[in-house]
């Protein structure tokens, strides 16, 4: 069965995730999405009527299921393959790119929001970054792990990942990753043998 084609409208998430995850947020305008996605720059702003805002949002939730959707496929098998998965996703992105891609995610999570106000794209991030916890979490409790301890353990192993990612752009090297998730499969090893 093929998979049918992405409509205009997802690869403009999938393009702005793109570009967010190379750029930032502040250095991605709507009109080099669009062009990035191929898409006209009207459908843009028809499928998105309340501008980058609301794109960004889209771009971050995109990048949340799809790495929910690996995590929790890949979980199935236990904590230490859920944890693999995650790190093989990120080192993926980061390679493939020639290391000018990130996490749209973290991206969207590190630039100053205007003041007195909390964007719905900071919003999203912090709700992706909810998931991708609990799932980490509920399966280190699944695996024997005591409950307080599997959800700092899976804060840490998200906060580790994500910010190992962007030690790998700035270092242009794995060498950070590698690191991360030999220290990071002990841990789950050991917190679900504890």
């Amino acid at each position: 069965m093929t998979k049918p084609s992405p409509t205009a409208r997802e690869r403009i998430v999938a393009g702005a995730a793109d570009m967010i995850s190379r750029r930032g947020l502040n250095a991605t305008s709507i009109r080099e999405t669009a062009k990035h996605a191929r898409a006209p720059l009207g459908s843009t702003y028809h499928y998105f009527p309340e501008g980058k805002q609301q794109l960004a949002t889209e771009a971050v939730r995109h990048t949340g299921a799809w790495a929910a959707r690996s995590l929790r496929r890949e979980l199935e098998a236990g904590p230490v393959a859920g944890l693999r998965a995650f790190l093989t996703l990120w080192r993926k992105i980061v390679v493939e790119s020639d290391f000018r891609a990130g996490c749209p995610v973290l991206a969207v999570s590190i630039e100053e929001p205007p003041v007195d106000e909390t964007p719905t794209a900071l919003t999203a991030a912090a709700e992706v970054f909810d998931e991708w916890e609990s799932l980490l979490a509920g399966s280190l409790r699944e695996h024997g792990a005591d409950p307080e301890q599997a959800a700092e353990v899976a804060t840490l192993v998200v906060a580790a990942v994500e910010g190992t990612v962007a030690m790998c752009r700035a270092k242009r090297s794995t060498q950070p990753l590698d690191r991360t998730a030999a220290q990071l499969h002990a841990l789950v090893l050991a917190t679900i043998k504890a």
